[in-house]
């Protein structure tokens, strides 16, 4: 029998206690043993559960716990699950989290404390809610040199751009429903700017390509700008509007991008809708991979977390293949440099020319009900620089620019 203490009884929290109590039976015979929550973690009060005797306010009266051989943090955030985990994994306790934030901001650090104490530190749940990603990634993917990985990897906001696509709704009704349908937060900024999906491709860049990639390298835009419009236009270029996390090989470095992309629908990830989360792997043996699935909610996650629980139970010493260096924050290059095709949106009159003339091979779009005086057009591949220059020119021409989308070339 194994003792557990869980960190935190939030949605994810509660969501472990019930996969334990549902799956019990099969998890048992998955495990090898019976797995059992010792002690919770929270500063709140849960009078009237059935385990309500199961609470403390206390870390150190889990740490003290020698029965207690894995630490499951949910709480989120850094302060003070940083601390928390780092002390558990100091006194030889393995630790499971679900806490994205402090994956990427301090994985590096966690884990190689981790291996120095013979123990693990896992963290599947972090990226893809259910979704299994991290373990594939280093274990069965291990014979390959990974080269790229491009994922949407928050549900809510391709939550909100399925609404627009399908419905027509525009980003604040699309966002207002997500909300009351509880797929976003009161304050969405997380989400809809693009900070967790930067989270997320922070950690499966920093485990495939072996160096700690941090948050604060990746250039991040949210979707609050694309418009119904936008989406009209993809569509006439045979392309969706998702949010991506770009990670890719490059030299001794990565290139890393975080932002609203027209998709091709002829792309694996065009399909992926609603608050599913999908993430192509790109190997140099197996080719691409697709992972698919609910990318949140508290069962998928908790499915996820409890998975990590067994494999720290069943693994004697520290996961050789799970690790990853720590960097000086300088292993991205410079995202403006590199050539990329855009969508841009534009108002003027007469303006097909100067497109034409100013960009060359440009790929004129149209929509229903297109003004007579709005352009919108696909660019040839072009550097932000390069890009900026041509802009400047169209402005002078007479152009007001509505909008600029890049485009993923899969």
């Amino acid at each position: 029998m194994i003792a557990i203490a869980v960190l935190g009884h939030g949605v994810v929290g509660s969501g472990i206690v019930e996969v334990l109590e549902r799956n019990g039976e099969s998890i048992r015979r998955k495990a090898g043993t019976d797995i059992y929550i010792k002690k919770i973690l929270d500063v709140r009060a849960f009078p009237g559960l059935p385990y309500s005797d199961k609470f403390t306010e206390s870390f150190e009266d889990i740490l003290a716990d020698e029965e207690i051989r894995v630490v499951v943090e949910v709480m989120g955030g850094l302060s003070p699950a940083y601390d928390y985990v780092r002390e558990a994994l100091a006194s030889g306790k393995c630790v499971v989290t679900a806490n994205k934030e402090l994956v990427a901001a301090k994985g590096a650090g966690l884990v190689a404390l981790a291996r120095k104490n013979n123990r693990n530190f896992l963290f599947e749940a972090s990226v893809g809610g259910g979704i299994p990603i991290i373990r594939p990634l280093h274990h069965s993917l291990a014979a390959n040199e990974i080269n790229e990985i491009v994922g949407i990897l928050n549900g809510t906001t391709n939550f909100i751009l399925t609404k627009m696509i399908r419905e027509g709704m525009d980003f604040a009704q699309a966002l207002a429903l997500a909300q009351k349908q509880g797929y976003a937060e009161k304050d969405p900024s997380a989400d809809v700017d693009g900070h967790d999906t930067c989270r997320k491709i922070c950690i499966l860049a920093s485990l495939a390509f072996g160096s700690h990639v941090y948050p604060e390298s990746v250039h991040t835009e949210g979707i609050r700008a694309v418009t119904v419009h936008d989406i009209r236009y993809a569509e006439s270029a045979n392309c969706v509007v998702k949010l991506l996390g770009q990670a890719r090989r490059q030299g001794g470095k990565c290139f890393m991008l975080v932002g609203p992309a027209l998709v091709s629908k002829e792309s694996s990830l065009a399909g992926v809708d609603d608050v599913f989360n999908g993430i192509l792997v790109r190997g140099d043996v197996t080719g691409d991979v697709v992972f698919y699935g609910k990318g949140a909610g508290k069962l998928p996650t908790a499915s996820a977390v409890i998975s990590d629980v067994i494999g720290c139970i069943g693994t004697g010493d520290a996961i050789s293949t799970l690790h990853w260096t720590d960097s000086d924050g300088k292993n991205v290059v410079d995202w403006r440099e590199e050539p990329g095709a855009r969508y841009i949106r534009c108002k003027g009159k007469g303006l097909s020319g100067p497109v034409t003339e100013i960009f060359g091979a440009a790929h004129m779009l149209n929509r229903s009900g297109m003004p007579d005086n709005e352009t919108a057009f696909l660019t040839p591949a072009l550097s932000v620089l390069q890009l900026g220059e041509k802009l400047k020119r169209l402005r002078a021409a007479g152009a007001e620019i509505l909008g600029s989308i890049r485009v993923w070339e899969h």
